[in-house]
């Protein structure tokens, strides 16, 4: 079983936040595979097959600092180790658009990522990590991801920082981080977003 995380916070009011990029993958995997999503450990869970292989994609409903109940559950029901876990997160210290893919880590302050972390018993799971941009000056940092992409940039994660994070996360989970390191770390975002 491929176990595929996207974090975000439940509720329409942070549907189109930074802090929800996660979901919005995880909402694209599903579409992709023809998941449709049921409701199970805390959780939104869509599980079916992808390219023949047994998915499962997973939008915790706990709230970001408590994600990680939500995903060592459907662990422990799936049976996947921690470091067969793919999580799909916002980062600010990347820019706007930019994926890099990585395994195990700190969590920078996220708390998505500490919650896994503690709850998974240790960090070595992969990652996705999507660029959202630092704060304008004289922004609180939990304000801004809290805040909506700006309308160009929304366009561009729908037409190419979305998908491409869909492809890196199905990599990761299929040949591994290392591969998917290779094919889109560094890779210059091809959409017309506005840097943040």
């Amino acid at each position: 079983m491929r176990l595929i995380v996207g974090l975000g916070n439940p509720g329409r009011e942070y549907a189109r936040n930074r802090h929800n990029v996660g979901f919005r993958v995880a909402d694209e995997m599903a579409r992709r595979a023809g998941l449709s999503w049921g409701r199970k450990f805390d959780a939104e869970i869509g599980q079916g097959l992808w390219d023949g292989e047994k998915v499962c994609v997973v939008k915790p409903t706990t709230y970001m600092n408590h994600s990680g109940q939500a995903v060592a559950a459907a662990a422990r029901f799936y049976k996947v180790a921690t470091p067969e876990l793919v999580v799909v997160h916002d980062d600010m210290d990347l820019a706007f658009g930019r994926l890099q893919v990585k395994r195990g880590g700190g969590h920078a302050g996220h708390n998505g990522l500490r919650s896994i972390a503690e709850s998974m018993g240790g960090p070595d799971f992969a990652r996705i990590r999507v660029g959202v941009g630092r704060p304008p000056s004289g922004w609180d940092a939990a304000d801004y991801v809290l805040s909506d992409f700006s309308e160009a940039e929304e366009q561009s994660l729908l037409s190419d920082v979305v998908p491409r994070a869909a492809d890196a996360a199905w990599m990761a989970a299929v040949k591994g981080p290392g591969p998917a390191m290779n094919v889109f770390n560094g890779r210059t975002p091809t959409g017309g977003g506005a840097q943040s």
